[in-house]
């Protein structure tokens, strides 16, 4: 009953909690921040690097090294950026190790937005003219596929993971004001190649 309302307990802290909570030798706090960002980060790998396997295995020491460095967190920043810049920079490194880049994207969450700023569909065909929901999602990651790497990791940070652009500047050590210069030009990239195919 103990181990249980221990951790009940931790479950409620904040990731900087968690951290401080894990350093102090809770054996819970860092099992509970695995499970908390795990899905997300092999998410957000897989689709830079485009195997899932290999998205788990760099998940796996993205976790170790947040464990073996925990000492070095500091806590003005937030968990989530010092995370995900780890996660980045393995990533990364991954793909620069590749000689040829093979890569495939699914964005489901990016069809989930209320709002888009990207239109999959234009105004004037009828529905029985659209593409069919496989077919835009090949189109989706052909396109995403060809952007540069500057603007698809703020596209991918920003719109996928729904970091802030402040977040998103710390994960990559940009200015909020390139962050978003560099998303208006992957958003404008990205709707002129899906009205080329169309």
């Amino acid at each position: 009953m103990a181990q249980s309302t221990g951790l009940e307990t931790t479950l409620s802290f904040g990731d900087n909690a968690l951290i401080s909570s894990h350093l102090e030798g809770n054996e819970y706090a860092f099992q509970v921040l695995v499970e908390r960002y795990q899905n997300k980060l092999v998410n957000y790998i897989y689709n830079l690097v485009g195997d899932y396997e290999q998205a788990v295995d760099l998940g796996q020491e993205t976790f170790i090294r947040v464990f073996k460095h925990a000492h070095r967190y500091h806590a003005k920043y937030q968990f989530s950026t010092w995370i995900y810049r780890i996660a980045t920079n393995l990533a990364l490194d991954e793909i620069r190790r590749r000689k040829r880049r093979s890569r495939s994207f699914t964005y489901r969450l990016f069809f989930q937005q209320e709002e888009q700023d990207i239109p999959l569909e234009h105004d004037g065909p009828s529905p029985e003219c659209s593409l069919d929901r496989k077919e835009q999602i090949q189109m989706l990651q052909a396109a995403l596929n060809s952007l540069p790497d500057k603007y698809r990791l703020v596209f991918m940070l920003r719109e996928v993971q729904e970091l802030s652009h402040e977040e998103v500047g710390k994960v990559l050590k940009l200015s909020v004001g390139t962050v978003k210069s560099r998303l208006h030009r992957a958003k404008k990239l990205l709707r002129q190649k899906l009205t080329r195919v169309r």
